[in-house]
Parts: structure tokens; sequence; C-alpha cells
């Protein structure tokens, strides 16, 4: 296979043209009709036995020609064009021009290319990295919490119900003085505060004591979920048959050798303390790379074929319908349940899709600017782990793993950490503002 011509046909489109000579396509052919002839049934003939030249002569001189001219262009079209010095984004659109045993073949493939990119900016990128200090509220916040994993409900019956009270109580409503589908139960647990009846239900228990029965009076909400419900008012009958309370214990060293690994209060607040404080670093430093990416993705300067961004769509939906297998879920049952169709489904990763391609390739050419690249050692030990976490050895690994894209991960990887190292923290900057202000100007622009 030759390389007759290459033409760019548009941006990040080429379209190349080869030639096989007649000896090579002869081959194919004789390889093809090989393949092929045990499933090949000739009247006449046993299956299997017919002749290439009783095969062509009964289904005709090309029947060979397609898986021929196939296994061709798979065997070394892909050397063909990495010769010619392009590195293709989609699978190239081949078209037969001509095919003959006289002649050879000639195809022409219209090959989608890596975009040129321009970044702009990428050294002296100026981000906030607000880390932020812990205090003793986040503190109470944390014992709030150890206080109410070892709450404990008590019963009371010495007193009326308050908020934050759990009642158990029986309840009709009635509208008109007609009862309705859907307002009674008994023994119905009801957290007093918690909001999950209609306003006004909750606080009108507030007051009453065990054995009481009473009535209250509400009004549905007008955009309540019922529509034959919205805004009209309705009165429910009450029985209170009684009230727990939540009981929390003493925040003491007791407390805390029972709960924790600690001995003492003073030792668990200083190691929570050194916990909220590595939390807020590890917090602030993800912001500051967040916003730092976000920054590389604005300013990247590109035509990008849509087929890059159709791509990742498609990566990101393989990974989701991973991830719904492992919980039992099928993507058909997932999109009855959201009321989308696959189109709209798709539509939700694109933003994300885009801005993905559009930092890969900006990460892939400051690696190419500042000549960023692994050490055989860097690649040996990442490729370690793999082989461990995987009981392979290390050359097995090498064989069945793509090296070129695992150096190019490698290599972005490297990227995203240069980029970092000449960042210049600003904490004047507020990351909020960047943000309306993108789209304000997003929205000018359209």
């Amino acid at each position: 296979m030759s390389l007759k011509s290459s033409t760019k046909v548009d941006v990040n489109t080429q379209e190349l043209t080869f030639a096989v000579d007649a000896e090579s396509f002869a081959a194919a052919i004789e390889k093809a009709y090989q393949r092929q002839k045990k499933q090949i049934t000739v009247p006449g003939f046993r299956k299997g036995k017919a002749s290439r030249k009783i095969v062509e002569k009964y289904f005709g001189e090309g029947v060979f020609y397609e898986e021929a001219i196939n296994s061709l262009i798979n065997d070394e079209m892909p050397d063909a064009i990495k010769n010619a010095e392009l590195v293709l984004v989609d699978t190239p659109k081949i078209e037969v021009i001509s095919a003959d045993t006289e002649n050879g073949v000639e195809y022409k493939a219209i090959c989608i290319t890596k975009p040129e990119i321009t970044v702009s900016e990428y050294k002296g990128i100026k981000a906030p990295k607000n880390v932020k200090d812990v205090t003793d509220e986040d503190i109470d916040q944390q014992i709030e919490q150890i206080k109410q994993r070892n709450a404990r409900i008590v019963s009371v019956d010495n007193r009326p119900a308050q908020l934050q009270d759990e009642v158990i109580i029986d309840f009709e409503g009635f509208m008109d003085g007609e009862a309705f589908d859907g307002g009674k139960a008994d023994e119905f647990p009801l957290k007093l505060g918690s909001g999950q009846f209609i306003p006004g239900f909750e606080d009108q228990i507030v007051g009453h004591s065990i054995g009481e029965e009473f009535e209250i009076n509400v009004t549905f909400p007008e955009n309540y979920q019922m529509e034959e419900y919205a805004g009209k008012p309705a009165t429910f009958k009450i029985k209170l048959n009684a009230i727990n309370e939540t009981e929390y214990p003493e925040f003491d060293d007791e407390l805390i050798k029972d709960t924790t690994e600690f001995d003492t209060v003073d030792e668990w607040k200083a190691d929570i303390r050194k916990t909220l404080e590595e939390r807020a670093e590890t917090r602030a430093a993800s912001e500051f790379e967040n916003y730092i990416m976000q920054f590389l993705i604005d300013n990247v300067e590109a035509v990008i074929p849509k087929c890059m961004f159709d791509h990742r769509v498609d990566s990101l939906i393989r990974n989701f319908e991973q991830s719904l297998k492992q919980q039992g879920m099928s993507i058909d049952i997932y999109l009855q349940y959201t009321g989308m169709d696959m189109d709209s489904f798709r539509e939700t990763f694109q933003e994300r899709a885009e801005n993905e391609v559009k930092l890969r390739l900006a990460l892939e050419k400051i690696a190419e600017l500042e000549s960023i690249a692994p050490t055989e050692e860097e690649i040996d030990s990442q490729l370690q782990e793999v082989a461990d976490a995987n009981n392979m050895s290390l050359e097995d690994v090498k064989l069945r793993i793509p090296m070129d894209d695992f150096i190019t991960d490698l290599k972005v990887s490297k990227a995203i950490e240069f980029v970092k190292d000449n960042a210049v923290i600003d904490n004047t900057i507020d990351p909020d503002k960047k943000n309306e202000e993108s789209e304000e100007s997003e929205e000018a622009a359209e």
C-alpha cells in the first residue's frame, strides 16, 4: 500500500488517497477465499469444496473484494497514516475509488485530525487559595455530632409536647365535614418542627399532653402536589398517644473513652482540630487546582472536531452505565425513572465532555511546549502499581496496555503539576465573581 496524495480539505480534515498494487490485492483475495471457503456452498459441490474460480464464476468475480480490501486497510493503513504524520481523532471514512485484479485498488480515506491548540496563558496564572480557619464553632459542631450519635430516645409522660419531640399520633383529616383520601393514619410517628407535614400542623400539636384528643385547622399550600387539595382548608382530628424526647449524653472524658480512640476531651479536640485543618488545606488545594484548570479551559483557542466531544460523551455514559450495573439497574430503567430519552440524557453530559476535551488538549499542548515527559523510572513505577493491583508482571502489563496512551496520561499529569507550580496565589480574587463574569460574557456573545 502506498500513499498517493494527502490533501487538507477542511479544518482538521485530511483526504488521503492510497493505492494497492495488483499483486498485493491478489494475495489478499486469496486469503479471503481461504478464510471463507469452508462456509461456501455451490450447487454440485460439497460445502467448502468448490475452487476459488468456481466460486467467483458462480457468485461473481468481486465476491471476495470487500473482505480483501478491508483486510488490507486494517493491516496496513494505520502505519501509512503514521508515516503521513497524522494523529486521528475518529475512524476514517473509506471510499473505494477503483478495484480490479489487473490494476489493484485505489481508495481514499477522509481523516479527522487532532486540532492545533493555542494556550495563550499557562504560566503565572493567578488563582485564589483560601484555607478556611478552623474555629471553636467548627469543633462544637463535631461535638454535637458525637452527642447526636450517642443520644437515646426516652418516653415523656410528665409534660406537654414540645418542638423537637417525637410524638405518636392518630389523625384523620376532613374537608367540608367529609373525610378525604390519604388523610388518616394510626400510631404515626412525627417529629415536631421537622416540617414533614403542611405548615401549621406540627405547631398546633405543641402544648398538648398524652391522651388528649383535639382538632387542628390548617390550609393546604397553593402549590400542594395534589391539586384537588391545593389552597383548601382542612380540619384534622388528633389523638396524642405518646411523647418521646431525645436525651443527649454529657460530653466528657468518659464519653470520649467509650466512643473514640482517645482518653480525654483535650486529646480528642487536638486531633479533630488537626483533621479539620488538613481537610481545609485539601479543600483549598482542590479549589485552587479547579480554578486553574477552568482558566485553561476558558483560554483554549482551537477549532475542535465535534466527534471528540461525542466520543467523550460516549465514554462518560459507558462509565455511568457501569455504575448503574453495580447497583443492579439498567440505563433503560434509569431513563424511565427520570423521564428522559437518550438524546436529552446525552445532553446532560455535553458541557462536562467539552470541558474535559478542552482541558486535555490544553495540557497535552503544554507538555509539548515545555518538553514535559516522564522518565523511564516514573513509567515503570506507575506500571508496577498496575501490575501489583492485577497480580501481573511488569512485562505482561507493558504488552497488554497501549503504552503511547499511558505515557500521554503521565505527561498530562505532569503538565498539571507544572501549571500549578507556576501559578500565583492571589486571595483577592473572588472565584464566584469570576464565574458570574464568565456567564455574563457568554450571554453577551450569544
